[in-house]
Formats: C-alpha cells, structure tokens, sequence
C-alpha cells in the first residue's frame, strides 16, 4: 500500500474562496473526528467535496486512501464530478461510493471468509421474495397468514441491526410466524449460501462478520484508510454505524455530516442516536455547526427553527440568513380535502400568471393518498404534474387491482381484470388453469370468466382448482347483485372486504403496506363524487388518458419523505391536520420519538422552500364516504404568527403549545386569542370559501348545551362520557375508543 506523501502548508487555494467562516472551518479540520451539523441549505455537498480536495491539495493522502461514502448513486456521482472539477484532475483511485457499493467490493476480496465466493450473486427484492417463500413453504408456514414480504422486512430489520441468526433473540418478533420467524431466518441465509448469494443486507452484515472475526483484514482497511469522510449521517441504520465505527478506530480522521434536525428515515431503520451520541463514541471530536442557509427567506427560516426548537432529541442549531425578508407563510384553513385542491390550484394558476416555472413549485403531502385530490385538480385544469418517490395514484398497484375488480364486477367480459385479479389475493389459481382458460376462451371466443364457468363445472381442472373458480365466480355474482341496490361506495367496500384484498394487505407487515390500505380508503372516498359506477370507471379512463402524455414544464408532486434533499422556489403542505400529520400512527407506534420525528418531517417540508411556502388544513376529510371533523396540526400552533399571513381559518386553530411537549394525546383546544375572529365550524365564515356548510345528507347538528359529565353518543366512536368543553369542542372519554376531542355537531345526548 503506498504511504502517505508528506504533508504540505495549504497553498493559496482558488477552492476555498467563497467559503463562509463555518464552512472553511469545517473543510481544514481535517485531523480528528468531526461532526459537521449541516441545517437546510447550508452547502454540506460543498463542504464535503472541497474537504476532499483539501485532503488531497494538502498532500495529507493518495486518493486510495481516501473513503467517502453516500446513500445514493447520484450524490456520489455529483460528489466525484465536483470534485474532479475542483482538482483539475481524475479522482481515480478515491473509495466513494454507496455504503452498499463499497461494502460489496470488499465482500468480493473476502467472500470466503463467510462462505462465499467472489462472483456471488447480489439479489433483487423479487428474488428475495421468491427464496422467503421457498423456505416458509418448507417450514409449513401459512403463507396467506404469515406473507413472505413481512418475513422478509422482519429479516431486513435483523440486518440493519447488524444481527446474525445467532444474535437474533427467540423472543424478538416472538409474533411473527408463531415465533419461528428467528429459525426461518437461520434457514433463509443458510439458503443464500447454498446459491452464492447475497441479499442488500448482507453486505455490510458480512463485512461486520469479516472485521470482527478476522482481525488482521480489519487492521489492514484501518490503516489504508487514513481519512473517511461520510454524509448524510443521521440516516445510518445500526449495521452502518458499527461498519463505520470499526473502520475509524485506525486513524480517527473520521469527518460525518449531517442534520439531527433531518432525521425522517426512522421506519427505514436510521438510528437517530447514532449522530447525537457522536462526541461520547468519538472523544475529543469537534463539532462543526453550518447554520447559515442560502436557500430560504428569513421568514421561512424563523418559522422552521422555532417549529423544530420544540424537539429535545437534538443537537441544536439556528438557521439565518442575509436574504431580503421576503414574504411570511400562508396559513389556509378549508372545508374540506377537495376545497384545499382546489385552492391550491388556483394560487398555482396565479405563480403561472406571473411568469413563473411550474418546476420551481411542490405539492409536498403526508402520506400518499393525498395526491389524488390534487391530481383529478390538475387534470382538470389542465396544468401538467409529476408524482415524484412513486407512481400516480390510479397507476398503484394497490389502485390498480381495486378497480380491476370493480371493472370485473361492472363489465363481466373484461378479460384484462379477470386475468389481473383472479388469484389476488392467492386463491390457488396458478398458471395450469389460466392456461387451460385462455385456450378454451380463445376457441370458443368467450371471455375468461365464461370460460371458467364452462371449465368449473368439468373434470378437467383439479378439484382445489375447480372448487377456486367457482367459489371466485360465486363470490363475482353476489356483487353483481349487490350493485343493483347498493351505493357504489359500500359495494367497492364489500368487494374489497370479502374479496380478501383488504385483509392481505392488512396482514402484510411491510412498511408499504399502511399507506396501500390508505390510498384503498381513499379510493372508496374518491368514489363517492360521483353518481355511480360506471361514471367513476368512465373517469377513471379519462384521468389515466391525459396524465399518460404529460412532459415538459411540470408540478412536482411528492410525499414528504421523498422531498429531502430538494428545493423549490413555491412549496404548498397540506393536510397539517391531527392524525394526518403529525401522523397518528407514528404516534402510536413510538410516543414523543415518533412526534418528534413528525415534527422533524414538518421542518423537511418548510425547508424545501426557496420564496413561498403555503400550509393548510381542511376542517373535514371524507374516509370512505364519511365524513369526519378534524383539527389543524399542532405544529401550526408551534408556528410564530409573527412569520404567518393567515388567509382564512375555520376558527379551529390551536393555542401554541397546547399540544406541544410530550403529551401528544389530544385534550384540550382552547380557542388561540389572535385567531379568535373566525366564525365556528359548520357555519358560513366570510373567510371560508367553497362551500357554505356540510354536503346534502350529511347537515351538522348545533347541538350546544353539553356539559362534563354528559353521557353522549357517536356515529364513529360509540358511547362516551364529556370530559371537558370549550367552545364547540368536547374532549370526551369513549367507552371503547379513548380520549377524544371531537366537535358538538358531531354527537349528541345519549
């Protein structure tokens, strides 16, 4: 390995100008550990890169001996370029890359440490799908109770933990498979070895089993690397953190950069604790704060840095600014989900009227049932849009097998639903019987499901085989019998219910499969727009005719999650409503981490703005054809209104603080004092636009006169006994459901 060259004084160097006093700090202290606390844009990428040209510029090491490493392909790609523009020079020889990229060259030199060859084969997820399925079936397992995608996320959440099968405690998912998931994963690897193969967490897995079982390949990556340099650092997993941790022990020049406040990627396996507990795992390490932003206007900047000083898992820093102040934050309260679309599309008409780009403007939302409102809103107006992070919300998979089943239901000779939907969820229809319907359906040219009545009644299928087609058919029957009396709404709500569809995806444990089951609901909640049927599927085809041809200038279109890392001159967050965001699962799930961690979420989204960010709420949203009050987010009332322009407001908006800290249960909504002006919900308020009340059928009730102690009813939430009152707001104790703050309209005297 070659040594070193002798270090040299920095020269006069052109790549260091325009550095800010933070940042130039943050590339010369080179020796030691650092954190870099990069906020918001801040130039981090900038730092990173002119920190490895200064390495090299300085003499300190060869580029071999160099390892810098990314998330993704296109960061470090964009890394190398800079930097090789930077230095005049190629990079070759410079270990950067992915953590997988660079843990699966290493696994090539010493694959057999774990027994495997060099040439083994990295495995994709469908791969990774069928060997679980492969090893649950041999084990007996159910696979219609126990899917082979949530074993797999099981597996994958071992690995990002760095646990080996022999780690893995016997308890540990103890429900998953009946407490047998901690043996199929002992069998699921044995079986990757058998194949020579890898999955993507094995990788760093394996390189963790190389370094600690074999000391003297560790020692010689420890002294190779002479400076490791990584980003993104508050999004490592437990795996990544160990990997790197063992790297560093030689030389300690380790250099991360990150962002406490950016943390979102928990669900995912990133360990926030690794970036917070950096200066008691690394002793003697500097800290490096980049706070001055070059994205955002000041009005923004404060808004976000007050919303996330409210979080105590964090380092601490404050964003500023020498940017003109600019304009303050839209606060929009609205009726309902379609009203909040509808206005967004307008101010977006307004951005185009001023000659502005429509690339320069986000829809960033919460969960991804929520673009569709914003969609069918476009399409309408004919302003062109991309779903960024995933497809559009009738092209989901999910979507897609929901309507192939209404189709069926409406047209019974649709041959491309029958052959989409006929074994999903499995049914033990395989391939032999699609076979044996596509010919007779051809010979005969009859559709599928004709063919499969004829062939149901034979001898030529199977008996299980037979015995699925008709119980499919039977099962098609009854809900084409139900749709002559029944709304559209229940009849797509029966369908998915009975079909098995709703509970497959009820059982799958992957992180995906909560947000599939929203965007369902949000389907039989789309339907209800329409007069039947047939006008929805007719719809339906429309939207998917013009969304297919959509380029050039477009609005972006995204959850949250996907918008790290990007900016826009216009940002609109919807839905900063209670349970929607902060997410009432996450709060469920993980108490104050997971509130934090949704508030971290909301300080993406106000970052991503470069001019204008725009946040509403709706006062109702519709959930399978129903319609419920809700309550805006707490992090509106974390917003200081010296930073907000409020346009309209319900007159439901929260005291600040009221929901702050670590009682994120809600309790008590006292009215806020500056916002006090607007009218009550379910009456017209001169600031509320659209409509003046509740659809027809579905008028809210000025109940009044209810006090603590009243027994009450509710159509979601059942019994309950009032807690408290304030205004028209009742905190009431259910019976069945809790605590819950709900509207007067919305119950009465039991």
């Amino acid at each position: 390995m070659a040594e070193p060259l002798t270090p040299a004084a920095a020269p006069p160097a052109p790549y260091l100008a325009g550095l800010n006093d933070a940042q130039r700090r943050a590339v010369e202290a080179v020796d030691g550990p650092v954190l870099v606390l990069a906020g918001a844009g801040t130039g981090k990428t900038r730092v990173l890169t002119t920190r490895l040209a200064h390495i090299l510029a300085t003499r300190r090491a060869w580029p071999s001996q160099i390892l810098a490493v990314t998330f993704t392909n296109k960061a470090a790609l964009e890394m190398r370029e800079r930097l090789e523009r930077m230095i005049g020079q190629s990079a070759e020889g410079l270990w950067l890359g992915t953590f997988h990229s660079v843990a699966a060259r290493l696994l090539r030199r010493h694959a057999e440490v774990v027994g495997l060859k060099p040439n083994f084969t990295i495995l994709d997820t469908d791969d990774q799908l069928r060997l679980v399925k492969q090893v649950a079936l041999a084990e007996g397992i159910d696979e219609k109770r126990w899917p082979p995608r949530a074993l797999l996320s099981a597996f994958e959440r071992w690995k990002d933990r760095g646990l080996t099968p022999d780690k893995v405690q016997a308890d540990d998912r103890s429900e998953l498979a009946d407490g047998r998931a901690p043996a199929l994963f002992r069998l699921y690897q044995e079986r990757l070895a058998t194949l020579n193969a890898a999955d993507f967490g094995d990788l760093l897995l394996h390189n963790l089993t190389i370094f600690t079982g074999r000391a003297d390949i560790l020692a010689d990556y420890q002294h190779r690397f002479r400076y490791i340099l990584v980003d993104e650092y508050q999004d490592t997993n437990v795996a990544q953190y160990l990997w790197l941790r063992l790297l560093a022990q030689g030389h300690r020049n380790l250099c991360c950069v990150g962002d406490d406040d950016q943390s979102i990627y928990s669900w995912r396996g990133a360990e926030i604790g690794n970036i917070l507990r950096f200066e008691r795992d690394f002793p003697g390490a500097r800290i490096v704060r980049l706070e001055q932003n070059y994205r955002s206007t000041p009005h923004i900047l404060a808004a976000a840095s007050a919303l996330i000083a409210k979080n105590k898992g964090r380092l601490g820093k404050t964003l500023w600014t020498v940017l003109n102040e600019g304009e303050r934050i839209v606060l929009r309260g609205l009726w309902d989900g379609e009203e909040e679309a509808r206005w967004v599309g307008d101010e977006i008409e307004a951005h185009q009227r001023r000659g502005e780009k429509l690339a320069g403007i986000a829809i960033l939302v919460r969960a991804g049932f929520q673009t569709r409102e914003f969609e069918e809103r476009f399409i309408t107006l004919g302003l062109p849009y991309r779903v960024i992070g995933g497809p559009r919300f009738y092209e989901r998979q999910e979507i897609r097998d929901a309507l192939a089943y209404l189709r069926l239901v409406h047209q019974p000779a649709d041959d491309l639903a029958f052959e989409r939907i006929v074994n999903v969820p499995r049914r033990g229809i395989g391939d032999v019987t699609l076979q044996a319907l596509h010919a007779l359906a051809r010979s005969q040219q009859i559709p599928l499901a004709e063919a499969a009545r004829r062939l149901s009644e034979t001898d030529e299928l199977k008996p299980a085989a037979r015995k699925a087609l008709r119980d499919f058919l039977a099962a098609l029957a009854r809900w084409r019998s139900l749709a002559e009396t029944a709304l559209h709404t229940e009849l797509a709500a029966t369908v998915l219910d009975e079909s098995g569809y709703t509970a497959m995806w009820q059982a799958d444990k992957s992180p995906e499969a909560p947000g599939r089951l929203e965007n369902l609901k949000e389907l039989v909640a789309a339907m209800a727009e329409f007069d039947n049927l047939g006008g929805f599927l007719d719809h339906v085809s429309l939207v998917m005719e013009n969304t297919a041809s959509a380029s050039g200038d477009m609005v972006s279109v995204m959850t949250l999650h996907s918008a790290k890392g990007l900016e826009f001159d216009a940002v609109f967050l919807p839905g900063w409503e209670e349970g929607l965001f902060p997410n009432q699962r996450a709060m469920e799930d993980n108490g104050r981490a997971g509130l934090e961690e949704e508030r971290r979420l909301a300080y993406v989204g106000l970052t991503r703005a470069r001019q204008r960010a725009y946040v509403s709420y709706a006062a109702n949203r519709r959930l399978y054809g129903q319609w419920q009050p809700t309550l805006p987010s707490r992090f509106i009332a974390e917003l200081p209104t010296e930073h907000l322009e409020v346009v309209a407001d319900p007159g439901l908006y929260p005291r600040a603080g009221a929901l702050g800290g670590d009682d994120w249960s809600p309790s008590v909504f006292p009215a806020r004092p500056d916002l006090a002006r607007l009218g009550p919900l379910g009456r017209r308020s001169p600031l509320i636009e659209g409509r003046p009340g509740p659809p027809a059928g579905r008028e809210l009730r000025r109940i009044g006169g209810f006090a603590a102690g009243d027994r009450v009813f509710h159509r979601k939430f059942g019994h309950g006994t009032v807690r408290a009152v304030e205004d028209n707001k009742l905190a009431i104790r259910f019976d069945q459901a809790g605590d819950k703050m709900v509207m007067d309209a919305f119950v009465e005297k039991a």
